[in-house]
């Protein structure tokens, strides 16, 4: 009874873990600075400045703080509301500490090493933090007292030009780095090619010798080298994929994702719609899961729009420029199906070249924007680092975040799509804004969050739902049956459900592979490998509970685990009926008959293994 009463505190606390990240979407303003961030233990921002505190001498009795000289103590959103830190002195005993306490109306709780340190948490009641850490700071026997602020691991890229790309910043990707890197994603450039690969007189370009290129085709000379004799194509594809943190030029935003090499433009940077189109086509049909388009004109192609529909029948997220006439939105942009993009600067404001119309659906930057490129007609290893400005740009940031997202699980183009702008920041709200920004400014930081949120509540609680299910039936059977409510049964559904470390993102950083394996849900680990493998659900099925326990029923101690694993991979299906963000090759209703078919057969595996006394 203890054990139980012990484990379903253990769930409990785990689900408030949860929870406590719900208020935490994300806000849209200042996406340059950090902002409040939700996860475990209510971490919400990143490091705060811990204040430094000089200790007085002690007989220096007057008027002023004995003791502690307080130090500017000024509330920061990073601190923790109703908790201060208390530094007590070394030789300070029990019976000195709970006197302490006493004193100012608090309660301690001790550090892990207070043994040692005799630092304390002290909880106040909420807007007496100031009052109670002035008082404490007269007392002789305290060294230090300061807010308990939230901390969190930050990845920060070490390329040196990562400070000129104020755009990587504006569209907040060095925390949607916490929460996703693009492992997994293939993203077509359709454009005049990519300095992919070392081919004759063209070369990989350096900042690029980092990141994953796929085979591609060139429509313009009918061959597999799609290299760029231009400079247009690396620079776009730089913007989503740049080889970052490499100690080399810029940062890409979707870093580990792959780049796919179409190229449909000639040395001159022209092409035509049937070349696009065709170029569509082949990369949907090979493989890619996101379609850059940073290329135009005003000529509404049905053979484009024909070429866009087959990519989306494919599972691809096809994104296009707006267009830099400064007039109506051209197309591929204003096709349907695609995701059109607009150009903002520095100031938020949209560009005066940018295109605009109600075609518009969501603004990124496209002013100045850092990123390799090549130069010399992409011979004799000619490379350079300009900034260059246009909706070419702005496209890029998007496909990038697209891939961001795609690579949490999220595979239909429309739950990608509704996302991105869901969670975009709305810079103008007067009439018409829309014509100019659609839904608003990119915010790849908040779209990952939104994401990787939904998915950690949707799972746990489907999976807290369906292990009190089983404790129901469990019980009912009686003596001999074993209940759920347990650590090896609880350990193995959250790798199977949420993922062990689902919080992960809030306190340490997916762009360690470590991290990100952890943080996945074992069904979720295809994606390492890739999109188009994890579209077919191979590690979310019953096969591989029923496995197990054909491998270790034997075992009576491994059956609490199996089942465990079982009922987490049952939370994950239901997540994919609930959700509706999975797109499969057997359409909506296959997929949903698959998941609730090998749901119901993975919490009758569980069952199984829970009530079987042999």
């Amino acid at each position: 009874m203890h054990t139980h009463r012990s484990l379903t505190v253990f769930a409990a606390s785990l689900l408030a873990v949860v929870a406590s990240a719900l208020p935490g979407v994300a806000r849209a303003d200042e996406p340059v600075s950090p902002g409040p961030l939700t996860g475990p233990g209510d971490l919400r921002g990143p490091a705060a400045r811990s204040p430094v505190n000089l200790v007085e001498p002690v007989g220096l009795a007057t008027d002023a703080v004995l003791g502690l000289e307080m130090p500017d103590l000024e509330a920061s959103s990073y601190d923790i509301p109703g908790q201060i830190v208390v530094d007590a002195r070394d030789d300070l005993d029990a019976e000195g500490l709970l006197d302490l306490a006493t004193g100012v109306g608090v309660s301690f709780v001790p550090t892990a090493l207070a043994g040692e340190t005799k630092i304390q948490i002290a909880s106040v009641a909420k807007g007496n933090e100031q009052q109670v850490m002035e008082r404490l700071a007269r007392d002789p026997r305290v060294e230090a007292v300061e807010p308990l602020a939230r901390v969190q691991a930050l990845f920060t890229p070490n390329d040196p030009l990562l400070k000129n790309q104020w755009h990587m910043g504006r569209v907040g990707a060095p925390r949607a780095w916490d929460f996703a890197t693009g492992r997994g994603v293939t993203v077509a450039v359709v454009d005049t090619g990519i300095a992919c690969e070392t081919h004759g007189p063209f070369t990989k370009g350096t900042d690029l010798a980092d990141t994953a290129c796929v085979p591609g085709w060139s429509f313009v000379d009918k061959s597999e080298h799609a290299s760029d004799d231009h400079g247009h194509g690396t620079h776009v594809a730089g913007t989503i994929a740049q080889s970052t943190n490499n100690g080399l030029g810029a940062a890409g935003l979707a870093f580990h994702a792959r780049l796919m090499p179409v190229k449909v433009l000639n040395a001159n940077g022209w092409g035509t719609t049937a070349d696009v189109a065709d170029g569509i086509r082949w990369a949907a049909d090979h493989g890619a899961h996101v379609i850059n388009l940073s290329l135009g004109g005003p000529r509404n192609s049905k053979v484009l729009q024909s070429a866009v529909e087959h990519a989306m029948s494919r599972g691809a997220v096809v994104i296009a420029a707006a267009g830099n006439t400064g007039g109506p939105v051209g197309f591929p942009g204003a096709t349907e199906g695609v995701i059109a993009v607009s150009a903002t600067g520095e100031d938020d404001k949209i560009a005066r070249f940018s295109s605009r119309g109600e075609e518009v659906d969501i603004a990124a930057p496209g002013v100045n924007v850092t990123q390799q490129t090549v130069c010399n007609g992409g011979r004799n290893k000619c490379e350079r680092f300009p900034a260059f400005s246009g909706t070419s740009m702005a496209s890029p940031h998007v496909a990038g975040a697209a891939a961001l997202v795609m690579s949490l699980g999220v595979t239909e183009p429309k739950a990608v799509e509704e996302v991105l702008r869901a969670t975009a920041r709305v810079v103008d709200e007067s009439e018409g804004a829309k014509k100019l920004y659609g839904a608003g400014l990119l915010h790849a930081d908040a779209a990952v969050a939104r994401v990787t949120q939904i998915h950690a509540v949707v799972r746990f609680v489907a999976l807290l739902a369906l292990t009190a299910f089983l404790a129901h039936g469990v019980a009912r059977k009686g003596r001999g049956s074993v209940s759920p409510w347990r650590p090896s049964f609880l350990l193995a559904a959250l790798i199977a459900g949420p993922g062990l470390l689902f919080f992960a993102p809030w306190v340490l950083t997916r762009a360690m592979l470590p991290v990100d394996l952890l943080a996945r849900p074992f069904a979720d680990l295809d994606l390492l490998i890739g999109l188009s493998v994890h579209r077919w659900l191979p590690l979310a099925n019953a096969l591989i509970p029923f496995g197990l326990t054909a491998l270790f029923f034997g075992v009576k101690k491994l059956r609490p685990a199996v089942a465990g694993f079982a009922t987490g991979t049952a939370a994950y299906l239901t997540s994919i009926v609930v959700l509706g963000e999975v797109s499969g090759p057997v359409g909506q209703v296959g997929l949903v008959v698959w998941c609730a078919v090998n749901a119901a057969a993975c919490l009758w595996i569980a069952r199984t293994n829970l009530v079987e006394e042999r």
